[in-house]
Protein backbone atom coordinates (compact mmCIF):
# COMPACT_ATOMS: atom_id res chain seq x y z
CA UNK A 1 0.00 0.00 0.00
CA UNK A 2 1.33 3.44 -0.96
CA UNK A 3 -0.11 6.61 0.55
CA UNK A 4 0.09 10.10 -0.86
CA UNK A 5 -0.94 13.30 0.92
CA UNK A 6 -2.15 16.27 -1.12
CA UNK A 7 -3.20 19.69 0.13
CA UNK A 8 -5.90 20.82 -2.31
CA UNK A 9 -7.20 24.41 -2.45
CA UNK A 10 -10.94 24.79 -3.01
CA UNK A 11 -11.92 24.30 -6.64
CA UNK A 12 -8.82 22.28 -7.59
CA UNK A 13 -9.56 19.48 -10.06
CA UNK A 14 -7.20 16.89 -11.48
CA UNK A 15 -7.69 16.00 -15.17
CA UNK A 16 -9.27 12.70 -16.16
CA UNK A 17 -6.86 9.83 -15.53
CA UNK A 18 -6.55 6.20 -14.41
CA UNK A 19 -4.15 4.28 -12.16
CA UNK A 20 -2.47 0.90 -12.56
CA UNK A 21 -3.23 0.25 -8.88
CA UNK A 22 -6.49 0.25 -6.96
CA UNK A 23 -7.10 3.56 -5.18
CA UNK A 24 -8.92 4.55 -2.04
CA UNK A 25 -9.78 8.26 -2.31
CA UNK A 26 -10.33 9.82 1.11
CA UNK A 27 -10.15 13.33 2.52
CA UNK A 28 -8.87 13.66 6.07
CA UNK A 29 -10.16 17.24 6.08
CA UNK A 30 -12.64 19.02 3.83
CA UNK A 31 -14.85 17.61 1.09
CA UNK A 32 -13.67 16.11 -2.19
CA UNK A 33 -15.60 14.85 -5.19
CA UNK A 34 -14.83 12.04 -7.62
CA UNK A 35 -16.36 11.76 -11.08
CA UNK A 36 -16.48 8.47 -12.96
CA UNK A 37 -18.24 8.90 -16.28
CA UNK A 38 -21.60 10.59 -15.58
CA UNK A 39 -21.56 9.54 -11.91
CA UNK A 40 -20.34 11.70 -9.06
CA UNK A 41 -19.49 10.86 -5.46
CA UNK A 42 -18.99 13.56 -2.83
CA UNK A 43 -16.77 12.54 0.07
CA UNK A 44 -16.56 14.19 3.49
CA UNK A 45 -14.11 12.63 5.97
CA UNK A 46 -16.70 10.00 6.93
CA UNK A 47 -16.71 8.54 3.41
CA UNK A 48 -14.13 7.21 0.95
CA UNK A 49 -14.37 5.84 -2.57
CA UNK A 50 -12.79 2.62 -3.80
CA UNK A 51 -11.63 3.16 -7.39
CA UNK A 52 -10.53 -0.04 -9.17
CA UNK A 53 -7.37 -0.04 -11.24
CA UNK A 54 -7.90 1.20 -14.79
CA UNK A 55 -11.10 3.16 -14.05
CA UNK A 56 -10.93 6.62 -15.64
CA UNK A 57 -11.90 9.31 -13.12
CA UNK A 58 -11.16 12.80 -11.92
CA UNK A 59 -10.93 14.14 -8.39
CA UNK A 60 -11.50 17.65 -7.11
CA UNK A 61 -11.84 19.64 -3.90
CA UNK A 62 -15.22 21.16 -3.06
CA UNK A 63 -13.48 23.24 -0.39
CA UNK A 64 -9.97 23.21 1.04
CA UNK A 65 -9.16 19.52 1.51
CA UNK A 66 -6.38 17.19 2.62
CA UNK A 67 -6.66 14.34 0.15
CA UNK A 68 -5.21 10.94 0.98
CA UNK A 69 -4.40 8.92 -2.13
CA UNK A 70 -4.08 5.30 -0.97
CA UNK A 71 -2.90 2.86 -3.64
CA UNK A 72 -2.81 -0.94 -3.53
CA UNK A 73 -1.12 -3.23 -6.06
CA UNK A 74 -3.65 -5.34 -7.93
CA UNK A 75 -1.87 -8.67 -7.42
CA UNK A 76 -1.32 -8.15 -3.69
CA UNK A 77 -4.62 -6.54 -2.71
CA UNK A 78 -7.17 -8.69 -0.82
CA UNK A 79 -10.02 -6.48 -2.11
CA UNK A 80 -11.04 -6.74 -5.75
CA UNK A 81 -14.33 -4.90 -6.24
CA UNK A 82 -14.77 -4.40 -10.00
CA UNK A 83 -16.75 -1.16 -9.70
CA UNK A 84 -16.30 2.00 -7.61
CA UNK A 85 -17.70 1.53 -4.10
CA UNK A 86 -18.64 4.14 -1.53
CA UNK A 87 -17.14 3.23 1.87
CA UNK A 88 -17.73 4.24 5.47
CA UNK A 89 -14.70 5.68 7.26
CA UNK A 90 -15.24 5.02 10.95
CA UNK A 91 -12.83 6.35 13.61
CA UNK A 92 -10.69 3.19 13.73
CA UNK A 93 -10.13 3.15 9.96
CA UNK A 94 -9.41 6.88 10.01
CA UNK A 95 -6.74 6.42 12.69
CA UNK A 96 -5.18 3.51 10.78
CA UNK A 97 -4.97 5.53 7.57
CA UNK A 98 -3.34 8.39 9.43
CA UNK A 99 -0.95 5.94 11.11
CA UNK A 100 0.02 4.47 7.74
CA UNK A 101 1.07 7.88 6.45
CA UNK A 102 3.77 8.01 9.13
CA UNK A 103 7.30 6.64 9.17
CA UNK A 104 6.80 3.04 10.34
CA UNK A 105 8.64 -0.22 9.74
CA UNK A 106 7.75 -2.84 7.15
CA UNK A 107 6.29 -5.38 9.56
CA UNK A 108 4.09 -2.93 11.52
CA UNK A 109 2.95 -1.51 8.18
CA UNK A 110 1.90 -4.93 6.88
CA UNK A 111 -0.08 -5.62 10.05
CA UNK A 112 -1.80 -2.23 9.91
CA UNK A 113 -2.62 -2.65 6.23
CA UNK A 114 -4.24 -6.04 6.87
CA UNK A 115 -6.50 -4.51 9.52
CA UNK A 116 -7.29 -1.52 7.29
CA UNK A 117 -8.45 -3.78 4.45
CA UNK A 118 -10.65 -5.71 6.90
CA UNK A 119 -12.30 -2.43 7.91
CA UNK A 120 -13.38 -1.41 4.39
CA UNK A 121 -17.16 -1.24 4.77
CA UNK A 122 -19.24 -0.55 1.62
CA UNK A 123 -22.30 1.68 1.74
CA UNK A 124 -25.01 0.14 -0.46
CA UNK A 125 -25.98 3.08 -2.67
CA UNK A 126 -26.82 3.74 -6.31
CA UNK A 127 -24.45 6.38 -7.74
CA UNK A 128 -26.07 9.63 -8.85
CA UNK A 129 -25.56 10.02 -12.59
CA UNK A 130 -26.38 13.08 -14.68
CA UNK A 131 -25.71 12.34 -18.37
CA UNK A 132 -25.60 15.46 -20.52
CA UNK A 133 -27.42 15.60 -23.86
CA UNK A 134 -25.44 16.43 -26.99
CA UNK A 135 -28.10 18.27 -28.98
CA UNK A 136 -27.32 21.98 -28.45
CA UNK A 137 -30.91 22.86 -27.52
CA UNK A 138 -31.29 20.12 -24.93
CA UNK A 139 -27.72 20.76 -23.76
CA UNK A 140 -28.57 24.40 -23.09
CA UNK A 141 -31.57 23.35 -21.01
CA UNK A 142 -29.40 20.91 -19.06
CA UNK A 143 -26.73 23.54 -18.40
CA UNK A 144 -29.35 26.01 -17.14
CA UNK A 145 -30.62 23.43 -14.67
CA UNK A 146 -27.14 22.46 -13.53
CA UNK A 147 -26.47 26.15 -12.86
CA UNK A 148 -29.80 26.58 -11.03
CA UNK A 149 -31.35 23.24 -9.98
CA UNK A 150 -34.21 25.07 -8.24
CA UNK A 151 -35.45 26.46 -11.59
CA UNK A 152 -38.98 25.04 -11.78
CA UNK A 153 -39.77 25.82 -15.41
CA UNK A 154 -41.09 22.95 -17.49
CA UNK A 155 -39.92 21.99 -20.95
CA UNK A 156 -42.41 24.38 -22.54
CA UNK A 157 -40.82 27.30 -20.70
CA UNK A 158 -37.28 26.19 -21.49
CA UNK A 159 -38.30 25.58 -25.09
CA UNK A 160 -39.17 29.25 -25.49
CA UNK A 161 -35.60 30.12 -24.50
CA UNK A 162 -33.76 27.56 -26.64
CA UNK A 163 -36.11 27.58 -29.64
CA UNK A 164 -37.46 24.03 -29.47
CA UNK A 165 -40.90 22.54 -28.91
CA UNK A 166 -41.68 20.83 -25.61
CA UNK A 167 -42.19 17.50 -27.35
CA UNK A 168 -38.87 17.82 -29.19
CA UNK A 169 -36.95 18.46 -25.97
CA UNK A 170 -38.68 15.57 -24.21
CA UNK A 171 -37.70 13.26 -27.06
CA UNK A 172 -34.09 14.50 -27.00
CA UNK A 173 -33.64 13.90 -23.25
CA UNK A 174 -35.07 10.40 -23.55
CA UNK A 175 -33.02 9.50 -26.64
CA UNK A 176 -29.70 11.01 -25.56
CA UNK A 177 -29.76 10.61 -21.76
CA UNK A 178 -31.97 7.50 -21.53
CA UNK A 179 -34.03 9.34 -18.91
CA UNK A 180 -37.27 11.26 -19.06
CA UNK A 181 -36.79 14.95 -18.48
CA UNK A 182 -38.39 14.65 -15.04
CA UNK A 183 -36.05 11.84 -14.01
CA UNK A 184 -33.05 13.75 -15.38
CA UNK A 185 -34.03 16.88 -13.42
CA UNK A 186 -34.31 14.79 -10.24
CA UNK A 187 -30.80 13.38 -10.73
CA UNK A 188 -29.40 16.86 -11.37
CA UNK A 189 -31.04 18.19 -8.22
CA UNK A 190 -29.79 15.31 -6.07
CA UNK A 191 -26.24 15.71 -7.36
CA UNK A 192 -26.36 19.44 -6.65
CA UNK A 193 -27.47 18.66 -3.09
CA UNK A 194 -24.50 16.40 -2.27
CA UNK A 195 -21.93 19.12 -1.42
CA UNK A 196 -24.38 20.90 0.91
CA UNK A 197 -25.33 17.62 2.56
CA UNK A 198 -21.63 16.81 3.02
CA UNK A 199 -21.16 20.19 4.74
CA UNK A 200 -23.96 19.34 7.18
CA UNK A 201 -26.45 21.99 6.09
CA UNK A 202 -30.02 21.48 7.43
CA UNK A 203 -32.24 19.40 5.18
CA UNK A 204 -34.84 22.16 4.83
CA UNK A 205 -32.24 24.53 3.42
CA UNK A 206 -30.75 21.95 1.08
CA UNK A 207 -34.20 20.97 -0.19
CA UNK A 208 -35.10 24.57 -1.03
CA UNK A 209 -31.77 25.22 -2.74
CA UNK A 210 -32.33 22.36 -5.18
CA UNK A 211 -36.01 22.99 -5.88
CA UNK A 212 -38.01 20.93 -3.36
CA UNK A 213 -40.86 22.47 -1.40
CA UNK A 214 -40.12 20.48 1.75
CA UNK A 215 -37.44 18.36 3.37
CA UNK A 216 -39.75 15.33 3.32
CA UNK A 217 -40.20 15.56 -0.46
CA UNK A 218 -36.45 15.82 -0.91
CA UNK A 219 -35.73 12.88 1.40
CA UNK A 220 -38.29 10.73 -0.43
CA UNK A 221 -36.75 11.55 -3.82
CA UNK A 222 -33.24 10.88 -2.50
CA UNK A 223 -34.23 7.52 -1.03
CA UNK A 224 -35.95 6.42 -4.24
CA UNK A 225 -32.95 7.32 -6.40
CA UNK A 226 -30.03 6.37 -4.14
CA UNK A 227 -31.46 3.62 -1.95
CA UNK A 228 -30.90 5.25 1.46
CA UNK A 229 -31.94 8.58 3.03
CA UNK A 230 -29.51 11.51 2.83
CA UNK A 231 -28.68 11.38 6.54
CA UNK A 232 -27.44 7.81 6.19
CA UNK A 233 -25.48 8.64 3.02
CA UNK A 234 -22.98 10.73 4.95
CA UNK A 235 -23.32 9.60 8.57
CA UNK A 236 -20.18 8.43 10.34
Amino acid sequence: MILGVLDLPAGTWFPWHAHESHQLAWSAQGVVAVNVGDAQWVLPPTRALWIPAGVVHRTGAMDHALLRGIYAEVGRCPVDWPEPRLLTVRPLLRELLEYLTGDIGDEPRRRAEAVAFDLLEPVDVVPITVPMPTDPRARQVAEMLVADPADDRGLAGFGQVVGAAERTLARLFLAECHLTFGAWRTQARLRAALPWLAEGLPLDGVARRVGYSSASAFVAAFRRAVGIPPGQYFSG
